[in-house]
């Protein structure tokens, strides 16, 4: 009887890694789907892929070793805060730990050569195997032809002739396999991940300066209006209600600001010591200059997670004064 090859795909939601599984599938590979999670990408997007096209999806949170991956990427980062190719390597590593255990013959991913000029060259793939400590088992069925042969190929696992030669930027042949497959939609590539976005890395890049690069700071960036009112202190406050709900789930020990009495913008600190008693009329002023509905004095109240015990009552910031803290 003919082995079935049992492999990890490395899954991103995205279109290459979509076209990576099915194609394995149909090649007879018991093909198993791998989202690693941080607070940079989330499973949604390749959750709702995965469901689309009949995918069981595991979802693993690698969130201590990519924040720890982040202080000195040997590769470096991309145009923003992005460590493609030490990150790439890190979650194939990742995925090596698990091998043995689930009885995963080899690893696949959905990159292809040249599509993207940081992490995608020929040079990034390679880099990318060796980080992994699996560089030898490490199929990428979309452009496998173009590549060193690994072990599954010279062992007979894989038929290189069966792997494809796609390559550069271009995306017309993996849109004719997606109409040959029936994929109806797909994300953009790269489009998940914040490291690439340039607001967002500037954010990133303030905790890295003011020493907070943790996880417990790190989950507020996505949200809100971001301020450095200090060396020591970081403000966030929400746009709308949305922002609002959402930051106030994230809430563990912060200190919260908040007009009691009319509906308005909320406002957390980040802050590694207590908050002194002119950075707290600084945030509660700040904060009113976001509040619509208040002309010019009013009282704050703030406290610990939603304790609200303390207020304060402060004038509405001058507009020409805010720039010089938001981020």
């Amino acid at each position: 009887m003919k082995k079935i090859y049992r492999v990890y795909a490395m899954f991103s939601g995205g279109l290459d890694s979509i076209l990576s599984v099915i194609y394995m599938k149909k090649l007879g590979y018991e093909v198993i789907p791998i989202f690693f999670k941080t607070p940079f990408f989330t499973p949604e997007n390749a959750q709702k892929a995965a469901d689309e096209n009949g995918f069981e999806l595991t979802v693993i949170d690698i969130t201590k070793q990519h924040i720890e991956m982040m202080k000195a990427p040997r590769y470096g980062f991309g145009k923003n805060m992005n460590p493609c190719i030490d990150c790439h390597g890190l979650m194939f590593r990742e995925l090596s730990k698990l091998m043995e255990e689930n009885k995963i013959d080899f690893l696949i991913s959905g990159e292809i050569l040249g599509q993207r000029p940081m992490s995608q060259r020929k040079d990034a793939l390679n880099s990318v195997a060796k980080l992994s400590s699996v560089k030898d088992l490490i199929i990428r069925p979309l452009c496998q032809k173009l590549l060193v042969d690994t072990k599954p190929i010279r062992e007979g696992w894989v038929k290189k002739e069966e792997m494809l030669d796609i390559q550069g930027r271009g995306r017309y042949r993996q849109i004719a396999l997606a109409k040959e497959y029936g994929i109806k939609s797909f994300s953009n590539p790269g489009g998940g991940c914040v490291l690439t976005d340039i607001q967002y890395s500037i954010k990133l890049k303030d905790l890295v300066e003011h020493n907070m690069f943790e996880e417990k700071y790190i989950k507020f960036l996505r949200i809100g209006r971001h301020f450095r009112l200090s060396d020591n202190v970081k403000m966030i406050i929400g746009r709308n209600s949305d922002d609002n709900e959402k930051l106030s789930k994230l809430i563990t020990d912060e200190i919260i600001f908040k007009h009691l009495e009319i509906p308005g913008p909320l406002a957390i600190i980040n802050s590694k010591h207590k908050l002194q008693k002119n950075e707290i009329e600084l945030v509660a002023s700040l904060l009113l200059r976001y509040h619509q509905k208040i002309e010019n004095e009013a009282i704050v109240h703030f406290g610990e997670n939603h304790k609200l015990e303390n207020s304060i009552q402060v004038t509405k910031m001058p507009r020409e004064e805010v720039k010089k803290y938001q981020l």
